[in-house]
């Protein structure tokens, strides 16, 4: 393969924007999408589609077991308009929509996929620099890009700030945990997406994919930072997760394909 193609490909996986979420049921299933349904892993290992036909880059499990996602698409360079709606799979197999079609980045607050144990939702209003819970303000700062989000059961949440990883506690209160945790890309364009799936386990510590490094890193509490692992050949990281057994599972994907890896505990 030449520098090239590998450059090129590179290229077009980071414009791309995977999807960045593996999350479980209380069955033992693990749930992942890539971008043209969503799949369900038996604790078996066998695979099968449970939402079809849907542009979903982020999933969410409730305690119920419903599954949340939205479906995302572009509605062509006459509107150049670009349109989604969410949907919620039951335990039992039913897909129904939670929020009807509408045209995205209107102001509308949309349900988030980042959610604590009690159902609170996070997000960011960029516009205000700030990181909002439901529909008030946890905390505000003078960032430079916020991209991607996570929370943990009880209100912790996480994001990344352009390289930074950033932690505001349920009561407010904002700190850097991590900073410059990828290397600068000689395209500037791709740094939007540079860190991607965020997720965190029992003990503190937070975990981002690096699609640039091609790694998964971890970052503990006090703000030491190490490689989990890599990803093999023309395979990238975009998410993961940690099944309820402690396993580790990782989202790869490469141009059209997606899947998920179990790294046992």
């Amino acid at each position: 393969m030449t520098a090239f193609f590998l450059l090129l490909l590179t290229s077009l996986t980071l414009h791309a924007h995977p999807s960045v979420s593996v999350v479980f049921d209380s069955k033992g299933n693990v749930y992942f999408s890539d971008l043209k349904q969503v799949w369900r892993v038996a604790p078996d290992g066998t695979q099968s589609v449970v939402v079809p036909n849907v542009h979903t880059h982020e999933l969410y499990m409730d305690a119920q077991d419903n599954l949340y996602g939205e479906h995302l698409r572009y509605e062509g360079d006459a509107t150049k308009r670009w349109m989604h709606y969410f949907w919620r799979r039951s335990p039992d197999g039913r897909i129904s929509r939670v929020v009807e079609e509408h045209e995205t980045f209107k102001g509308e607050v949309d349900p988030s996929m980042v959610r604590d144990r009690a159902g609170n939702q996070y997000w960011a209003d960029r516009a205000h620099n700030a990181i909002m819970k439901n529909t008030t303000v946890l905390a505000r700062g003078n960032f430079r890009d916020i991209r991607f989000m996570t929370a943990t059961p009880d209100g912790v949440v996480y994001f990344i700030d352009t390289f930074d990883l950033m932690r505001v506690t349920p009561d407010g209160r904002l700190s850097t945990v991590a900073r410059g945790l990828s290397s600068e890309d000689l395209i500037p364009s791709r740094a939007h997406n540079q860190i991607m799936g965020l997720w965190t386990d029992r003990a503190g510590n937070v975990y981002l994919a690096d699609i640039k490094d091609k790694v998964v890193k971890r970052v503990t509490p006090t703000g030491a930072v190490s490689i989990v692992t890599r990803s093999k050949l023309t395979w990238d990281l975009s998410g993961g997760g940690f099944a309820p057994n402690g396993d580790l599972w990782v989202l790869e994907f490469r141009l059209y394909e997606a899947r998920v890896r179990r790294i046992p505990r």
